[in-house]
């Protein structure tokens, strides 16, 4: 299955791009996916980050399919 992954600020930096494509195995998981990513752009360990699944805040937990859109960010905090 394919992922579309987006980085965003300082990942975006990191990851030097604003998109990638990624292909896992059926029924992988986003923290399966999110492990994945930053293996493949190991400067993303610099970070705290988060990520969405289409659009939508999701634990590790949540089941991917095809196509899905994986949204990888800085946490950033406000006041």
């Amino acid at each position: 299955m394919n992922l579309n992954v987006l980085f965003f600020g300082a990942a975006a930096d990191s990851a030097n791009r604003r998109n990638a494509e990624l292909k896992l195995e059926p029924g992988a998981s986003a923290e399966m996916a999110f492990s994945k990513i930053v293996e493949a752009f190991p400067r993303l360990r610099d970070h705290k980050l988060l990520f969405a699944v289409n659009q939508e805040y999701t634990g590790g937990d949540t089941i991917l399919k095809d196509g899905d859109e994986f949204a990888v960010f800085t946490a950033v905090s406000g006041g």
